[in-house]
C-alpha cells in the first residue's frame, strides 16, 4: 500500500447477496485520538466480530471506526409460530380475570394480536449456505475497507494541499519578521534613547553606557533563534506531509512547537508591526492545528 496522506474521515458501503440472503456492509470513520473500533452485526453473526476487527486494524491505524453489517434472509418473516409460553400466560390471566369481573371474552384475533403471542422466524439456511454467507460478508467488509481507505486518502490529499498553503503563509510571516527594521540594534538604541528622554529631559547618560544597554535589550529582543526553529519545524512539516502515512500525531506535535515559538516571538516584540506579524503567524498556526486534527 502507498503512503499518501490520509484523513480520518470517510465512508464506504458494499452490498452483496448469496442464495438465501442479502446483506449490507457500512463503514464510517471520524476523528479520534487513537483507533476506536465499534462493530454492529445482525444477530447470529457474532462469531465474525473478531475477524472483522482484525481486518480493520490491518487497514486503519487511527480514527473512530463504526462498522455495521445487516443481513436480510429470504425466509425472514415467512414462518409464523405461536409462542406457547406467552399464550398460556395470557389464557391464565384471562381465566383469572373472568372470575373477578363480568366482561365479554376476548376474541381469537385479539389474543393473537397481543405482542409476543406470534413469533416470526426465519427459515433456516443449510450449513453450506451459512458458510457462503459469512465468507461473502468477510469479502464485503474487506472491499468496504479498501473503499474507505481510498476515500480517506482522497480527503487527505485535499487536507495536505491546504496545510502546505498554510505553511507558505507561515513562511511569508517569518520573512516579514526577519526583515522588520525593529530588529536592528540601531532601532533598539533609538527606542531606548526616546524612553530615557521621556523619563528625564535633563538626564545624561554616557554614550558607551547607552550602547551597552542597547546591546542588552537587543539580545533580549532577538528573535533569530525563534525564526530559525520555526523554519526548521516548517521544513519538517513539509517533509511529513510529502511522506504521507500515519503522521497526524507528529504533525500535531509540530503544531504545538510552532505555537510555542510564535508566543515567544510575540513576547520579544519591540514594535507594533512585529507583534502584528506574530499574531498573523499564530492565526496561521491555529488553522494548521485544526487541519492536523483530521489527519490519520
Amino acid at each position: 500500500m502507498s503512503h499518501s496522506l490520509a484523513s480520518m474521515t470517510g465512508y464506504a458501503r458494499v452490498t452483496g447477496a448469496v442464495p438465501g440472503a442479502g446483506f449490507v456492509c457500512e463503514i464510517k470513520s471520524v476523528n479520534s485520538r487513537g483507533l476506536d473500533i465499534r462493530i454492529r452485526l445482525t444477530p447470529g453473526l457474532d462469531a465474525l466480530e473478531g475477524e472483522i476487527r482484525q481486518l480493520i486494524g490491518k487497514m486503519v491505524s487511527r480514527g473512530a471506526i463504526n462498522c455495521a453489517v445487516t443481513v436480510e434472509r429470504d425466509g425472514a418473516g415467512g414462518n409464523v409460530v405461536v409462542n406457547q409460553q406467552a399464550l398460556n400466560t395470557i389464557l391464565a390471566a384471562i381465566a383469572d380475570l373472568g372470575t373477578r369481573i363480568t366482561a365479554p371474552p376476548p376474541t381469537l384475533e385479539g389474543i393473537l394480536g397481543l405482542k409476543g403471542v406470534l413469533d416470526q422466524r426465519e427459515a433456516p439456511m443449510s450449513v453450506d449456505a451459512e458458510q457462503a454467507l459469512t465468507s461473502a460478508i468477510v469479502q464485503a467488509v474487506s472491499q468496504a475497507l479498501v473503499d474507505l481507505v481510498i476515500a480517506r486518502r482522497q480527503e487527505g490529499c485535499k487536507l495536505g494541499a491546504s496545510m502546505v498553503q498554510i505553511l507558505d503563509e507561515m513562511d511569508a510571516c517569518m520573512v516579514l519578521a526577519a526583515a522588520h527594521p525593529a530588529r536592528s540594534r540601531e532601532a533598539i538604541q533609538h527606542r531606548l534613547h526616546q524612553q530615557i528622554a521621556t523619563l528625564a529631559d535633563d538626564l545624561t547618560i554616557a554614550p558607551d553606557r547607552l550602547a551597552q544597554e542597547a546591546m542588552l535589550l537587543a539580545i533580549k529582543a532577538d528573535i533569530r533563534e525563534e525564526l530559525d526553529r520555526l523554519s526548521a519545524h516548517v521544513a519538517s512539516a513539509r517533509q511529513l506531509i510529502a511522506s504521507g502515512g500515519a503522521v497526524g500525531r507528529r504533525l500535531d506535535f509540530l503544531a504545538q512547537e510552532f505555537n510555542r515559538e510564535a508566543n515567544t516571538l510575540c513576547s520579544k516584540s519591540n514594535a507594533v508591526e512585529l507583534t502584528a506579524i506574530g499574531l498573523d503567524l499564530k492565526a496561521a498556526i491555529d488553522q494548521l492545528r485544526e487541519q492536523v486534527q483530521n489527519i490519520e
